[in-house]
């Protein structure tokens, strides 16, 4: 049996020591409530509220929205499904590093871990967290990005062929410290363990799950005539039917789509554009496979880790999907820049590209946006707590494997915790909050994210053939078809991102590669690996 193969209640599973009563160690108290929290929790953050406003000005069709978020739900339930065979199969801290580790080998897991750590967990805390601050604001107004603190330099724009780098503001200003100041304290919290730390993401899951309820509830009792009319219906006499719902929807309709930055125009299809946005909708969507780094401290992992994928995702992506049906029936999508009014500016050019907020202004008015603030405050602060509770388990796993710093693979002695991983997630993070590079960074690992997700899947395929005889509590829902049909549609669509958005695709790659002479200085540093069965 190799270690590999040893189950996660193995006797060898546990850590070694000179003393083995006295070793600290995970702590298998997360039920399924908690493990299906941390899922819906770290993928409801402030993209929801947002993003229909850019992909309604590429799409520019009711039809091609809805589909472009189906589309979503369809591969991430398809992945979470597929992640939850190996998930029951490895249940160990660490997650998806494990499984990247395992099927295609230690360079592939660290350089997701690397990605991880570098930008995808880290860089999303930070811009959750500044998107708290944003908000915030509108209950303080002193709580703004252009209210500095501590202004050290603007850092102008770089273009480099179709992209552009840099344009952003590094320093301290009131947005970003409000950020810090909520990363620390959860941070802190969850250096007394991972109860305390569950416990916060139950209550903030639960308040927004609520509030995302609430607001697809207020959308359909605050429908608008004219919405309908002008994204279902048509004008009256049109005849029955959803006539300019399917506006633009034909496969022979061209969409027009600019290439890279100030690049030129290109018209694309069908298949292309909803490619094109899913930019947006994944990146919403993301961060269900948080749960697998939590994996040795979840309750029975190989029937709770499965199943709070699925229902996690299944609940959040029917949420979302309800959500953008409100949208369509309160505010038509067509709108003007330059319009006075909510519905005249539409879905395509709500202020800041906040729909969510217009649909509740439109309801109740001012109190409706205040009361909207409120319910994202209460989102990206659950949001930052399930991301930082479960990113320090990776980096936990790769100092465990001397693929990072030795004391960030220790545990508290007294929490069970990894409270060196969880501090140095912490300083690279509030780094990220006062350099204002997250938000493009999160543009550049977009693709990143999808091609690690691919891999993954990739990865199931692989430990069939390699590992077929490994214990395997759950074999994921409709394979081969299903996670071959998503390694299909995702290849397409970082065809179409190669090809029309080349600034979400190749800083992301460059950032990846730029680990590999990490992962060999770490190997030349001569850092012994520690045996896996340590993990835990």
């Amino acid at each position: 049996m190799t270690p590999s193969d040893i189950p996660q209640d193995h006797p060898s599973a546990a850590p070694r020591d000179d003393n083995p009563a006295a070793a600290p160690h995970f702590v298998r108290s997360l039920g399924l409530f908690s493990a299906t929290a941390i899922v819906m929790g770290s993928m409801i953050g402030s993209g929801i509220f947002i993003v229909s406003a850019d992909m309604s000005r590429i799409v520019a069709s009711p039809a091609l929205l809805i589909a472009a978020w189906l589309v979503t739900a369809l591969m991430t339930l398809i992945g979470a499904l597929s992640y939850g065979e190996l998930a029951a199969m490895m249940p160990r801290a660490g997650g998806q590093y494990v499984y990247l580790r395992e099927s295609l080998g230690p360079l592939c897991g660290f350089l997701y871990g690397w990605t991880l750590f570098l930008v995808i967990q880290t860089g999303t805390i930070a811009a959750v967290g500044v998107a708290f601050g944003k908000f915030l604001g509108v209950f303080f107004p002193s709580v703004s990005a252009n209210n500095w603190l501590w202004h050290i330099a603007h850092v102008p724009a770089i273009p480099i062929g179709p992209m552009v780098l840099g344009n952003m503001e590094i320093g301290l200003n009131t947005a970003n410290l409000a950020a810090i100041v909520i990363i620390t304290l959860l941070t802190l919290l969850n250096t007394f363990g991972v109860k305390l730390g569950a416990s916060v993401q139950n209550v903030f899951t639960s308040a927004k799950v609520l509030a995302l309820a609430a607001v697809i509830l207020v959308g359909f009792v605050a429908k608008n005539s004219t919405a309908i009319a002008a994204n279902y219906t048509g004008a009256a006499g049109a005849g029955p039917g959803w006539h300019n719902f399917w506006a633009g929807a034909g496969w022979h309709t061209h969409h027009a789509v600019q290439v890279g930055v100030g690049g030129p125009t290109a018209f694309v299809g069908l298949l292309t554009v909803v490619a094109v946005v899913q930019v947006g909708s994944l990146f919403s969507a993301d961060a269900w496979n948080n749960v697998t780094f939590t994996a040795g401290e979840i309750e029975n992992p190989r029937r709770n880790l499965p199943l709070s994928l699925a229902l996690g995702t299944g609940v959040v992506l029917l949420l979302y999907i309800f959500c953008n049906f409100v949208y369509l029936s309160v505010l038509p999508m067509a709108g003007s820049p330059t319009a006075a009014t909510i519905a005249g500016r539409g879905i395509q050019f709500a202020t800041q590209d906040r729909v969510a907020t217009a649909v509740m202004e439109s309801a109740f008015g001012a109190i409706g946006a205040r009361l909207m603030a409120a319910a994202i405050l209460v989102s990206t602060f659950g949001c930052v707590n399930g991301m930082l509770l479960a990113g320090a388990r990776v980096y936990y796993a790769m100092g465990r494997d001397g693929l990072f710093f030795h004391s960030v693979g220790n545990l508290g002695k007294r929490s069970g915790v990894p409270v060196n991983s969880l501090w140095v997630q912490w300083a690279w993070t509030c780094l990220l909050c006062l350099s204002g590079s997250y938000g493009q960074l999160l543009d550049y690992v977009v693709f990143a994210v999808l091609v690690f997700y691919i891999l993954t899947i990739a990865g199931l395929f692989v430990l069939r053939r390699t590992q077929p005889g490994a214990p395997r509590p759950y074999r994921a829902f409709g394979y081969p078809i299903l996670p071959a049909l998503y390694i299909l549609m995702a290849a397409w669509i970082c065809v179409v991102l190669l090809r029309y958005k080349p600034q979400y695709t190749w800083p992301g790659l460059v950032l990846v590669v730029l680990g590999i002479p990490v992962y060999l200085l770490w190997k030349r540093l001569g850092r012994s690996s520690v045996p896996e069965q340590n993990l835990f």
